[in-house]
């Protein structure tokens, strides 16, 4: 029997028959692809009724009427109507009937044959296959042009690039052939492409005119290849949600994508690593300048390469750190508090101590200055300056907020020698910037100056090349059964010398092995330029309920100078949000090295630095400023703001921290997950992640405040009179 083929003239048939004259024809199409999604059902229907005994109109029937009703009800008459009982006009509830009854001859009638055998070979036929993906620009007029000037701005089909053939990798991670249109101005020429528009630049005296190209804000379809390959929006979400999850690099995105299109039987087409890596830096490159520059329009060379769209970002949002845009002005109920007074704590009932704060580390007693371990600057007051009892008169009390901030040891390599900066040329097996890439040929142990040999980073010189081997031995990568040989043979060696009388200890093979002297220089304090140093550590800052506010680097220490350097280059622009208070595990000697360096320093009048309180705890007892100045929760009630009154079960009233000083550990602990792969990043891929990464939390602590209902009220004294109220 010939396959029965559906014509045009069919699918006229069954719309006049089925549908009313008035009848939306996109909601007829709609009921129709419906009807074709019921074919699996009616199959097993038509299995179920070759039983014995089996009714007419079994449940598999009732189910293709529910789904057919839901069809013709539609979205808006679903509302209309009510999603559990159909109360529909009755040319409606007959139109369903109709198709209903007649539900496996329509389909049959199409070609669709609810009886037919699937297999794997003959799998079900479909009346709807899906269209071929179309990339087209969403614009319809030149934006480059003067609309005051250009009377038509329309676009036309480009002539040279026309229409072609791409592959694309869908939202459903198949890979498929697509058609790629690109778009030209009538006027000024400019290729419009679905992800970018690309122009040209009017030429300036003797320079040139230049093609460059500007990013569509939000494109649906995304160029990750020069070769024709493109991505959907969705799959470039995807790669987000899962570097969020899972920490997944780039490459191990790129596996995973594969491993999926090989399940469903595609093998000519695989993702690369470095096609990974463009549909990362497109996406957010997007969704960084939406955040940092909405209002400007980054420009760069027209097709520009990953590592220049990388660089061009970076620059424009923030080049060694950066504040994220409106995090200084935040506030919320975990890091902004009404201002407090001692004579709060006192109404509530808190059990302070007298006078001011006097114990540390079980340490009672008044504090004396003479003989102190950590004496205070000259120009610092002994003692903290008079409480401030009762609150303004006027009943103005103001807000105060804290910030956190500390350093995580990760960063991106260096240029080998030591006091320099700069990032290095080749981040492959290279050593030194562009600017003293010339060491290179030059003896690596420092200060001998001799030109290399051929055969090493180091001169000719036996003593040199003989460290330098000792060295390679020391840091070379290790193997899991090099250990566990080495753990072994200790052992042998060590049940011998204790059969032969010794005393145990074996003579060779030191699990660790310690670099030889190199004539009077102890081996460990040779300095030489044989591997590139790395970044000291990324000094991160935040509000205490967790809203990253900007980040900084430090480059060989996490020193004073790098540290105020870091909060000052946050808060440049933006003096009057300076918090109230900052916790950092080294405050007292910040604090020390800013009235120091800076007694009018306006960090001093606007600004409290206080311990975070884990570290607190390890601090000494002698040190005079840090026991009076940097105390995160003083009982004594010398700060209000930093208290709060709590009553435990038993009805015992406490004073308790009002913030958390341990947020900064808590970003640390999460930036941790991608310290691999930050590590082996060059410093623009470097910058450019870490701006990801503190905007993608920024966005889950802004989530947990609003699920939690943690944010500040319109008016903070309503709202506070309305708990007491409670």
């Amino acid at each position: 029997m010939a396959e029965q083929i559906a014509t045009v003239r069919d699918l006229i048939i069954v719309l006049q028959t089925y549908f009313p004259p008035e009848f939306p024809l996109s909601h007829a199409m709609h009921i129709l692809a419906t009807l074709e999604i019921t074919l699996p059902i009616m199959r097993l229907h038509h299995n179920q009724r070759h039983d014995a005994h089996q009714p007419q109109s079994t449940a598999w029937c009732k189910h293709v009427l529910d789904i057919l009703r839901r069809a013709f009800r539609g979205v808006s008459e679903e509302e209309q109507f009510g999603a559990q009982e159909i109360e529909a006009p009755d040319g409606v509830r007959a139109s369903v009937q109709h198709l209903y009854n007649d539900a496996a001859e329509v389909l049959e009638f199409l070609g669709l044959r609810s009886d037919q055998p699937v297999t794997p070979a003959a799998p079900l036929p479909a009346l709807f296959a899906p269209a071929f993906p179309l990339l087209l620009t969403s614009r319809v007029e030149c934006p480059q042009c003067n609309p005051n000037t250009v009377i038509r701005r329309s676009l036309r089909l480009d002539k040279d690039k026309g229409v072609h053939t791409v592959t694309l990798l869908d939202e459903n991670l198949v890979w498929t052939r697509a058609e790629l249109c690109v778009a030209s101005c009538s006027s000024c020429n400019t290729l419009f492409y679905p992800d970018k528009l690309v122009y040209s630049t009017p030429p300036i005296g003797e320079q040139r005119s230049e093609r460059r190209q500007k990013l569509e804000e939000n494109p649906l379809y995304i160029c990750i290849s020069k070769s024709g390959v493109w991505a959907h929006r969705r799959v470039a979400l995807l790669q987000e949600h899962i570097m969020q999850c899972f920490a997944g690099g780039w490459a191990s995105f790129a596996d995973w994508v594969n491993s999926v299109s090989y399940s469903r039987g595609n093998k000519a087409y695989r993702m690369t690593a470095r096609q990974s890596k463009r549909l990362f830096i497109e996406h957010f490159s997007r969704r960084l300048l939406h955040t940092h520059t909405p209002n400007i329009e980054l420009s760069l060379p027209a097709h520009a390469p990953t590592d220049t769209l990388t660089r061009a970002v970076r620059d424009a949002i923030g080049q060694d750190g950066g504040v994220l845009p409106g995090s200084l002005t935040h506030g919320c109920k975990d890091c902004t508090h009404q201002k407090r007074y001692r004579a709060d704590l006192v109404a509530e009932g808190a059990p302070l101590d007298a006078g001011h704060a006097v114990e540390v580390a079980g340490i009672p007693g008044a504090i004396a200055q003479d003989g102190a371990a950590n004496p205070m600057p000259d120009n610092m007051p002994h003692l903290p300056a008079p409480l401030q009892q009762e609150p303004p008169p006027n009943g103005d009390r103001g807000m105060v907020r804290m910030a956190v901030m500390d350093g995580k040891t990760i960063g991106h390599r260096i240029c080998a020698l030591t006091d320099c900066q700069n990032p290095l040329v080749n981040y492959k097996n290279g050593r030194f910037c562009e600017t003293h890439l010339q060491h290179a040929k030059y003896c690596g142990i420092i200060p001998c100056g001799r030109p290399v040999a051929d055969d090493g980073p180091t001169c000719d010189d036996p003593t040199h090349q003989g460290w330098y081997k000792s060295w390679v031995n020391r840091f070379k990568r290790l193997s899991f059964p090099g250990v566990r040989r080495v753990i072994r043979r200790r052992e042998h060696q060590q049940v011998v010398a204790e059969e032969n009388g010794g005393n145990g200890e074996p003579a060779g093979l030191p699990l660790r092995i310690d670099l030889p002297a190199l004539g009077n220089v102890q081996g460990n304090q040779v300095v030489h330029t044989f591997r590139a140093r790395s970044l000291y550590c990324l000094e991160t800052v935040q509000w205490a309920c967790g809203m990253p506010i900007g980040w900084g680097k430090c480059y060989k220490s996490e020193s004073q100078p790098q540290v105020l350097a870091v909060i000052d280059r946050l808060w440049e622009h933006a003096p009057d949000n300076r918090p109230s208070f900052i916790a950092y595990d080294d405050a007292c000697d910040l604090l020390r090295h800013i009235v120091t360096q800076d007694a009018e320093s306006p960090w001093l009048t606007s600004t409290k630095f206080i311990v975070d309180a884990w570290h607190y705890t390890g601090h000494r007892a002698t040190d005079v400023l840090c026991r009076l100045w940097c105390n995160p929760a003083p009982s004594d009630g010398s700060q209000p703001d930093l208290v709060e009154v709590k009553e435990d079960a038993n009805g015992q009233k406490h004073l308790t921290r009002a913030f958390n000083t341990e947020t900064a550990e808590q970003l640390n602990s999460w930036l941790t997950s991608y310290e691999a792969q930050l590590r082996q990043m060059t410093d623009v891929s470097y910058d450019f992640f870490v701006h990801v990464l503190m905007l993608l939390f920024a966005e889950r602590i802004e989530q947990r405040i609003v699920t939690k209902g943690r944010g500040l009220a319109d008016n903070v004294e309503e709202e506070d009179e309305e708990a007491d109220d409670v």
